[in-house]
């Protein structure tokens, strides 16, 4: 499962999930470009990184922004000589409210942070890895890919629809050497699912849905991530791996 030697992409890896891949990465050797908007925490973890030894850079990155996405692609190039692999980590959930109340301008910003960046970023690392012949993509959605989402109308749609690029990629480009998966987190102790859980009955009701009773960890996540990306998946390849502790088997 390691990864020695590979150069991995994260998006939205200052915090949470992402971050969590970075750590457990660099652990492994893996070489690293941590693309975020939070220049604040994306600088520190990469110094953070780079003081255990990490050969590691930070790149201002807006996901939404297709030139931004192809410049990060680049940099993987110009830094390592190739990308082995990428999590297309950044994500938000996006206010709660109805779809009859459910404004416009919100839907769209929760659209394109969630879905029209796993496109951009697969279109353009899925480029890259096929001129090199091999490469692992990771595009992480959520269990609300797969389920109804009460008040959550985009995040729910943006995340089923990140399954249909990840299967698309894999049924356009089946001989290509590259590999595209899906992890479908459940509910994670991440700063985004922790603001949400501010409200007690919120945090009630995604605690009662949790068979096990409590949240994942973003390190655990961030095990299933990498062990795709990892060659002891290397026969894995359009699949939707939940990770939920059982959360979407009832």
């Amino acid at each position: 499962m390691s990864l020695a030697g590979k150069s991995v992409m994260i998006t939205g890896a200052a915090s949470g999930i992402g971050a969590a891949c970075a750590h457990k990465a660099a652990a492994d050797g893996a070489r690293l470009l941590l693309c975020d908007m939070d220049v604040e925490r994306g600088e520190a973890l990469r110094q953070e990184l780079a003081s255990k030894g990490a050969d590691c850079y930070f790149h201002v990155c807006n996901v939404t922004a297709e030139e931004d996405i192809e410049t990060a692609v680049r940099k993987a190039n110009k830094y390592f000589g190739r990308l082995d692999c990428a999590v297309n980590n950044a994500g938000i959930t996006g206010p709660a409210a109805a779809i009859e109340s459910y404004r416009l301008e919100d839907w769209n910003q929760v659209i394109a942070t969630n879905l029209t960046s796993v496109f951009l970023c697969v279109k353009h690392q899925l480029a890259a890895m096929k001129a090199q012949g091999s490469g692992a993509i990771v595009n992480v959605a959520s269990g609300a890919g797969l389920i109804g989402t009460p008040n959550l109308v985009a995040y729910c749609a943006s995340k089923h629809g990140v399954l249909g690029i990840t299967k698309t990629a894999v049924a356009e480009n089946p001989r290509s050497g590259v590999r595209i998966n899906a992890v479908l987190p459940g509910s994670t102790r991440t700063p985004m699912l922790e603001q949400s859980m501010a409200n007690p009955e919120v945090e009630k009701m995604i605690l009662g849905s949790i068979p096990c009773g409590r949240l994942a960890e973003p390190e655990e996540i961030a095990d299933a991530i990498l062990w795709l990306c990892s060659d002891a998946a290397g026969y894995v390849n359009g699949q939707s791996l939940v990770v939920d502790n059982g959360g979407l088997s009832r």
